[in-house]
């Protein structure tokens, strides 16, 4: 089946690790694709579109380990969702998470679309009262943590937003897997971000069933686009997702060195692998 959960290749040592940290002001793992952890000082603990799937080989080819097993989510109290598609609205990973933690779901109405064809509530012990419709401009509380919902240019997706989400430690984004454009201007012009992710990938060739051959794809920002986007945004720190994750698209994010040094913003390029952790 496509983008099935295959089983955590390292174990539970990470959703382990999640819970026993005591963050100083906010810890972020990063999941691997574009999948975010965020645990504050006093214990809230969001993600960010985790995604534990294998792909949908031939097409999309996991090319990194599955991390954790969502069963192993110890606590969570909010779960992100930028945009509709499989490896970010993921039922596998996502509803046992929900499930297990009661924790809350935001995410737009393209992606609540999924979720309810999928039938998530049905298959998992979940509740409807869980599941929370966001749009551009809102804004709402877990914790700790202020979450300000933006637009984002994503030609692929059907209705993506991005988070800017607020702590007294700093300001975190998320741009889902957008591109340059006229919203994260206007997060630029709002915020102060210290630490934002864009997705970043190279363009390839993927398997099309339908046509039965490989046709080229571009689904991810180029090393220019990446850094317009992020001197957009204006973030302090850019720190680059999603180049891991599938055959024939990864990229490697050191090479976007020679394209930050010039701009003011972003100052610093944080290069991070599944797994890792930093501090906001």
């Amino acid at each position: 089946m496509a983008h099935e959960f295959p089983g955590s290749d390292w174990g539970d040592w990470l959703p382990r690790e999640i819970a026993a940290a005591s963050p100083d002001g906010v810890d972020i793992w990063y999941l691997g694709c574009n999948g975010f952890a965020l645990k504050a000082s006093d214990g809230t603990t969001l993600f960010i579109d985790p995604y534990c799937g294998a792909g949908d080989p031939p097409r999309t080819v996991r090319m990194v380990p599955v991390p954790f097993d969502p069963d192993d989510v110890q606590a969570c109290d909010a779960l992100l969702a930028t945009h509709e598609h499989s490896d970010h609205v993921h039922e596998p990973t996502q509803a046992p998470i929900l499930a297990n933690t009661g924790s809350d779901y935001y995410a737009s109405d393209d992606s609540l679309a999924v979720v309810e064809e999928e039938e998530w509530t049905d298959s998992h012990a979940i509740n409807d009262r869980q599941f929370s419709e966001i749009a551009e401009g809102d804004e709402f509380t877990v914790g700790s943590f202020t979450v300000h919902v933006e637009g984002a240019n994503d030609p692929d997706a059907t209705h993506p937003v991005s988070y800017v989400i607020d702590h007294e430690a700093g300001t975190f984004f998320h741009g889902g897997d957008a591109r340059p454009g006229e919203a994260f201007e206007r997060v630029g012009d709002q915020y102060d971000v210290d630490l934002g992710v864009l997705a970043f990938g190279s363009s390839g060739y993927l398997y099309d069933e339908t046509a039965d051959e490989y046709v080229y794809k571009q689904w991810y920002a180029g090393e220019n686009e990446i850094v317009e986007a992020a001197a957009q945004v204006g973030m302090d720190r850019l720190l680059p997702a999603h180049w891991d994750i599938w055959k024939n698209l990864t990229a490697d994010p050191s090479a976007l060195r020679p394209h930050v040094r010039s701009f003011e913003s972003p100052r610093r390029l944080d290069i991070v692998e599944i797994g890792d952790r930093v501090s906001l």
